[in-house]
């Protein structure tokens, strides 16, 4: 059996997909009021900081857009943040405009714990770190904040054509 969060694989209070953060009002779904949400089904390549690239996954989601549709915010940065504490930081302009989801497929199959089941956030032009793991929420944010591997030298943008992986890269 593969390692998986304690965080994630102990008892939750929060069983809940929050928006929060610099919005005018915070949104809450359960996750079967989530999955009733619109879905679109994408298959983008992803590339992970340890160098490897896999082409043509298939995965089925969420859009970030449909998750901020009639959202008012004036923040440039979004956390995501995960079950277990992980938290991870982009741009807001790199999750709108169809280029992030909320995946909870993948493969047509429902997305198994130890790849970030129940969901994770799928941004496949960045370096797969950003693309959280058992993703529980989006907190909007003016200022960018370093999540968790960008707190431990990752760099803060993580470009794959760029090779952005560390620190000064």
């Amino acid at each position: 059996m593969s390692f998986i969060s304690r965080g994630f694989r102990g008892k939750h209070r929060d069983t809940d997909f929050v928006l929060e953060g610099e919005i005018d009002e915070p949104k809450k779904w359960t996750w079967d009021e989530f999955r009733k949400l619109p879905t679109e089904q994408v298959t983008k390549d992803i590339h992970c900081v340890t160098k490897w690239t896999k082409l043509d996954t298939a995965w089925t989601g969420v859009s970030v857009d449909t998750i901020l549709e009639g959202v008012d915010t004036a923040a440039e940065y979004v956390v995501a943040f995960s079950y277990g504490g992980y938290t991870t930081n982009l741009p807001l302009e790199d999750v709108t405009g169809g280029k992030a989801w909320v995946a909870f497929e993948f493969d047509g199959q429902p997305l198994h714990p130890e790849h970030g089941g129940p969901a994770r956030l799928l941004v496949p032009h960045l370096y797969f770190w950003k693309s959280a793991k058992w993703v529980r929420g989006l907190r909007l944010v003016n200022e960018d904040q370093p999540g968790f591997w960008e707190s431990n030298g990752y760099n803060m943008y993580g470009d794959p054509w760029r090779e952005q992986r560390y620190w000064g890269d």
